[in-house]
């Protein structure tokens, strides 16, 4: 997402800014809790040392000074209160709360062991893809499936919260993808019902070549022949009824 710059132009609303959002900004104030941020709206941001750095900070100080030129995200927005929380700490892409059994993510495998393979979905940590997973057949080795840096889509299985674990399935998208397409093919050919059924039969009989003159029965069997066809078609039409 490309970044905000407070000197490219007018003054924007807080209504403007959204969670996440990147910022270019200028240190105004610093104060023993955090520093105050002007990134080109009407209100300055405010970064909580805590948001400061990844690691602990001791001293606003210790990473700010004034005027200094910063990369800053959105952590909060208020604009009905007029408050604006900012971190200098990138915001993870997926939020604990943000992944969902079921669901399918994109991601970038990031290392491979005997066991799975680790596939980065932009959540705090990597989620494993476990050897069983990866296929539907046998798999000896992860590296027969997938190699590190390949982009691919997988299906999340589980979310382990304090644990901070995930566990993913490629296996379990082309179990749903076979699934798929089987009802398709269901749907684009519905099966014949018992009336179709007995009237293609009388119109393939309706559609026979005609006998020669040699060939056709005596003028007096004509009767007889049509009260036959027609018991024949009755008798058709009722047997495919009773299936």
């Amino acid at each position: 997402m490309p970044k905000e710059n407070p000197t490219s132009g007018a003054i924007r609303a807080l209504s403007e800014l959204k969670e996440k959002m990147a910022l270019e900004g200028k240190v105004s104030r610093i104060d023993l809790s955090g520093a105050f941020i002007d990134v080109g709206v009407e209100r300055e941001g405010f970064a909580h040392i805590s948001a400061l750095a990844e690691q602990h900070v001791n001293r606003v100080e210790d990473v700010l000074k004034l005027g200094q030129q910063v990369s800053v995200w959105v952590r909060k927005v208020d604009a009905i209160h007029g408050r604006l929380e900012l971190t200098l700490v990138k915001p993870l892409d997926v939020e604990w709360n943000d992944i969902k059994k079921g669901s399918v993510v994109p991601g970038r495998v990031v290392r491979l062991e005997k066991f799975g393979a680790f596939v980065e979905i932009g959540a705090e940590r990597p989620g494993l893809i476990h050897i069983s997973e990866l296929a539907n057949g046998y798999v000896k080795d992860p590296a027969e499936v997938v190699k590190v840096g390949d982009a691919i889509e997988v299906m999340v299985l589980g979310v382990d919260r304090k644990k901070k674990q995930i566990q993913l399935s490629l296996k379990a998208l082309e179990v749903r993808a076979a699934k798929e397409v089987e009802e398709e093919q269901k749907t684009e050919e519905p099966p014949l019902t018992a009336m179709q059924a007995a009237f293609l039969k009388a119109q393939e009989s309706s559609e026979a070549p005609q006998t020669s003159a040699a060939e056709r029965p005596p003028r007096g069997s004509s009767a007889k022949v049509r009260r036959e066809q027609e018991e024949i078609l009755s008798r058709t039409l009722q047997g495919s009824t009773r299936k």
